[in-house]
């Protein structure tokens, strides 16, 4: 069989194995549960001299329309706002989301201000695409600063504050009464479909799920259910496991050298020579000091290549420009990834 092929692999090449089972909750969502978007205006207040200049207008209409409503009445164009920033706040509610629940809010600079540290965002609406209010964020901001980093090696303009807007109105979605759910999968694919369609029949019941396309499942709530219990029949498919499907890959990095490599990528006959190494991979031990080609048979894997390349001394960099040259040859049964 092979010979002299050393079992070390290399660091940086990756080799993955997709034959394992995953929940159908990690591979599909059902379709119209999902979080939807709020946006708003607001002003950050506190600012260590580092908030917007004079020259932003809008800093100054806003801050002085709060201060009317507060019954202070000022000129707008007497305002100093070097403690003030004007940022549009963003934040995601989930589905199901309940009056009070606390979510994330992410704040980013409008105007020119330096920084966001040490501010305090003040009460903003938070609106949905209707143009209605479901969220009030306000409270201290933090920005996101890796460890040791100063100020000149962080983003400055963009902060957030941890459960910093509270829910104040509910998105309606209903679910019992529902007959059928479309159950949409993340990565569209014939196969894992198929095996999705199997398992929730097999499990739950013949007939309950149908394939649609590589993208969606047809699922039909059982009579017993779909008046009451339609989050017990969710709970019941998202638990369920399948192995999924997927096409053989090979994802090239390369500016550093790292090689993620599928394992149902295959091979055909080929023959490979790279540089000065040399190494034999036949069943003739006479010849194998004297090759200077590595031979690989049709029925090879990727596995085997890999540690045929490894008894070359072929770094990732080296490995790159390898598989690319098998892949233009045709040998390669592999979508080729570079990134």
């Amino acid at each position: 069989m092979l010979k002299k092929i050393l079992i070390n692999l290399f660091i940086g090449i990756i080799i993955v194995s997709n034959a394992h089972c995953a929940r159908i909750k990690d591979l599909a969502a059902i379709k119209g549960i999902r979080s939807n978007q709020l946006t708003g205006y607001g002003l950050i207040v506190g600012l260590n001299g580092t908030g917007d200049k004079d020259g932003v207008s809008f800093t100054k209409q806003a801050l002085a329309n709060m201060m009317e409503k507060m019954n202070i009445f000022i000129d707008k164009n007497g305002l100093k706002v070097k403690n003030v920033a004007a940022v549009i706040v963003t934040a995601n509610i989930p589905p199901f989301a309940r009056i009070g629940d606390k979510i994330d809010v992410l704040v980013s600079s409008l105007g020119d201000a330096k920084s966001l540290k040490g501010g305090t965002l003040l009460i903003t609406p938070l609106k949905g695409i209707d143009g209605r209010v479901y969220a009030l964020a306000n409270g201290p901001v933090a920005l996101a600063m890796p460890s040791g980093a100063g100020d000149r090696d962080s983003h400055l303009q963009v902060g957030r504050i941890a459960n910093g807007a509270s829910v104040e109105q509910e998105i309606a979605f209903k679910l019992d009464g529902k007959r059928k759910l479309i159950l949409s999968l993340f990565r569209p694919d014939f196969t894992t479909a198929k095996r999705m369609t199997d398992t929730i029949n097999a499990s739950i019941g013949e007939g309950v799920a149908k394939t649609i396309d590589a993208s969606a499942l047809s699922l039909r709530v059982p009579d017993n259910m779909w008046q009451k219990n339609v989050a017990e029949f969710i709970a019941d498919i998202e638990t369920l496991s399948v192995i999924p499907d997927t096409i053989a890959k090979i994802v090239i990095n390369e500016k550093t050298g790292t090689v993620v490599i599928g394992s149902d990528v295959t091979i055909s006959s080929v023959a490979i020579a790279h540089g000065d190494l040399s190494v034999t991979i036949n069943e003739d031990p006479e010849n194998e000091e004297k090759a200077s080609v590595m031979n690989l048979p049709g029925t090879s894997t990727i596995g085997d290549l890999v540690r045929g390349l490894n008894s070359l001394g072929v770094k990732p960099r080296d490995l790159i420009s390898i598989l690319q040259s098998i892949k233009a040859a045709g040998a390669l049964q592999a979508e080729l990834v570079i990134i």
